[in-house]
């Protein structure tokens, strides 16, 4: 490999989502990743308008290592050997009682041998590992806060409705619109 790396000597650069070979400003992306996950979901799917509207504060509920509990609408910090460090359901924080109610005394989360080996996701959960993934945590949480306000039961089914705006948003016609706005 030479010293220096030139551009101009390669024939495709390649993007990946996680800043490969460029820098985001994350506060402006992940606003416009929740925007336009949100958008959908009030436009094509009759979420109620209050999922866009967000205060700055809301975003101190996002960080890398989220996983939703798709079953229950929980969203948990696991600890290296499984155990939930901490727990909010929907936005809300979960107490330690509520936590231990939910996970046993030792606080195991049920699904960390599975999450080791199959890694992000499966049907009962999804785990947030990057930085594009962060505002659809955001908005998983704010959605189950909703469907407590209807008076709905939480369970899985949301989840399609969350995979419709990651799949709309992620296509290759989606980001054409990004480059034309930047």
């Amino acid at each position: 490999m030479t010293e220096y790396f030139s551009l101009a000597d390669s024939d495709v650069i390649g993007f990946d989502l996680d800043h490969t070979l460029c820098r985001y400003h994350l506060k402006e992306t992940s606003r416009l990743i929740y925007e336009s996950f949100a958008r959908y979901l009030v436009e094509h799917k009759g979420y109620d308008k209050d999922l866009l509207n967000l205060t700055p504060a809301t975003w101190d509920f996002c960080f890398k290592g989220l996983v939703v509990d798709l079953e229950d609408g929980n969203l948990v910090k696991l600890a290296e050997d499984g155990t939930v460090l901490r727990a909010t359901h929907g936005t809300n924080d979960l107490s330690a009682e509520d936590i231990i109610k939910h996970y046993g005394p030792k606080r195991e989360w049920g699904h960390f041998n599975s999450l080791n080996t199959t890694f992000t996701r499966s049907a009962k959960y999804y785990f947030y590992d990057n930085y594009f993934d962060l505002p659809g945590a955001l908005l998983c949480g704010r959605v189950v806060d909703m469907l407590h306000k209807r008076g709905n039961e939480v369970n899985s089914d949301f989840w399609k409705d969350m995979v419709a705006a990651i799949d709309h948003n992620y296509k290759t016609s989606a980001f054409k619109v990004l480059v034309r706005m930047c």
